[in-house]
């Protein structure tokens, strides 16, 4: 039997990493990239996501690829952006920004898209990206202030978790919610799988 390859996460979101553990992926390392990620001019919020996904990927694989312990490894990453038409909402760290984001979300509809980039053993990149909609409630000054009060949106991707306590301004959401808290999990699997990694290999003992 073939080993494995090592499977690493440039992430150190919990939610990617609680994300993948629930289709039984256990990743061998989390590498955190840094990358600039601030937006291009004229990009649009699916070229961004796509892009910061690869660069984030990209750049976990160069950082390894010199490594005899980690070399062999396939690296996932991944990136999300909220916006409102061609425009890309932040990833909120004050509470300006927060309370300007949720203000403009509040009883309107936004996009969400998700980039997934996979790099293989053979150094080739896979990618896509998911989008979802989403709409929320008409927000009181009180859902609003409450919800800034709580944290919950520091680092956030538009201001808010869906998959936390913002998942009560919610009213419709068409696409993949596990997109939307950070990876979509239907696109991950087909990468990784055209990758060579054996995704189902846990699931045999996963509910034992």
């Amino acid at each position: 039997m073939t080993k494995a390859p090592l499977l690493i996460l440039a992430s150190a979101s919990p939610r990617r990493l609680a994300l993948l553990q629930q289709i039984g992926l256990e990743p061998d390392h989390l590498m955190p990239s840094d990358v600039d990620e601030t937006p291009k001019k004229l990009e649009t919020p699916r070229a961004l996501a796509l892009r910061l996904a690869k660069d984030k990927a990209q750049a976990v694989r160069s950082l390894v690829s010199d490594s005899a312990d980690l070399k062999q490894s396939v690296v996932i990453a991944a990136d999300t952006v909220v916006a409102v038409g061609r425009r890309c909402l932040p990833k909120t760290e004050m509470t300006d920004q927060a309370l300007a984001c949720l203000s403009l979300l509040s009883g309107r509809g936004h996009r969400v898209f998700t980039g997934v980039a996979v790099v293989g053993e053979d150094g080739r990149m896979r990618s896509k990206v998911v989008e979802t909609r989403v709409r929320f409630k008409r927000l009181s000054r009180q859902d609003i202030d409450d919800y800034v009060a709580s944290g919950e949106w520091r680092g956030k991707a538009g201001g808010y978790a869906i998959q936390g306590l913002a998942g009560s301004f919610v009213v419709k959401l068409v696409g993949s919610y596990p997109s939307v808290v950070g990876l979509p999990l239907g696109e991950t699997v087909s990468l990784l799988s055209a990758a060579g990694y054996p995704v189902h290999q846990a699931w045999a003992t996963s509910g034992s």
